[in-house]
């Protein structure tokens, strides 16, 4: 059966919010650790669930304060702060002309994911957006993808995700859609990218995905 649709990731995937990250979290530390946490450690959190991340990090404290206190500083950085990878824009543009449906899947929430998107005028082609939101579990637990192939009507062999972390590719492989893996992921390791849960393809320019579907 044909790929008619495609699911992206945001962070790290079609936004650089690399950075926005690291300083949000870096905010956070500061606050309840005071001092700085080392950026490999924040940097394997990647893809996960905020709430989850934020429960191993600060044991004992008041979970819901640290996730506003890392949010607040996020909310006040997140526009100004992220950029588009490079040949993104056309790519999808690009997608969309050819009749694909483009959805996204993240850990994101939908507010702030579409402020992204609407900075970089994206929104105009993104169809289904499931965010942290919508669903009751989270990558890599396959509900995401399945929420958005049911939001779409398709199979899961209609479909192919664009990711940039394990939880991405895992989340795609337990919903039996084919994974894909931005070679510009920063939250990766080369045994993750030829391990037992490696990705089906790997991309290391946004148009590249057309030489897949």
């Amino acid at each position: 059966m044909a790929i008619n649709t495609i699911i992206f990731d945001f962070d790290g995937t079609v936004a650089n919010t690399n950075q926005v990250v690291i300083d949000s979290w870096q905010h956070t530390y500061k606050k309840y650790r005071g001092k700085i946490h080392p950026v490999k450690e924040i940097v394997k959190t990647f893809g996960e669930p905020l709430w989850i991340s934020m429960e191993r990090a600060f044991p004992g404290e008041d979970i819901s304060e640290a996730i506003e206190t890392y949010r607040e500083y996020q909310r006040l950085h997140f526009k100004e702060s992220i950029t588009l990878f490079d040949g993104m824009y056309e790519l999808i543009s690009e997608l969309k002309k050819k009749a694909y449906n483009i959805g996204i899947v993240t850990s994101r929430t939908r507010d702030t994911t579409l402020t992204g998107l609407e900075k970089f005028n994206l929104d105009k082609y993104v169809d289904n957006i499931v965010s942290c939101d919508d669903t009751n579990k989270h990558k890599p637990d396959p509900e995401p993808v399945l929420i958005a192939l049911k939001n779409f009507g398709i199979s899961e062999k209609e479909a192919i995700m664009v990711g940039d972390s394990m939880f991405d590719i895992l989340c795609a492989k337990n919903a039996g859609v084919k994974s894909v893996l931005v070679d510009w992921a920063i939250a990766v390791t080369e045994e993750d990218k030829n391990g037992p849960n490696k990705p089906e393809y790997i991309i290391k320019e946004a148009n590249d995905l057309f030489e897949i579907i």
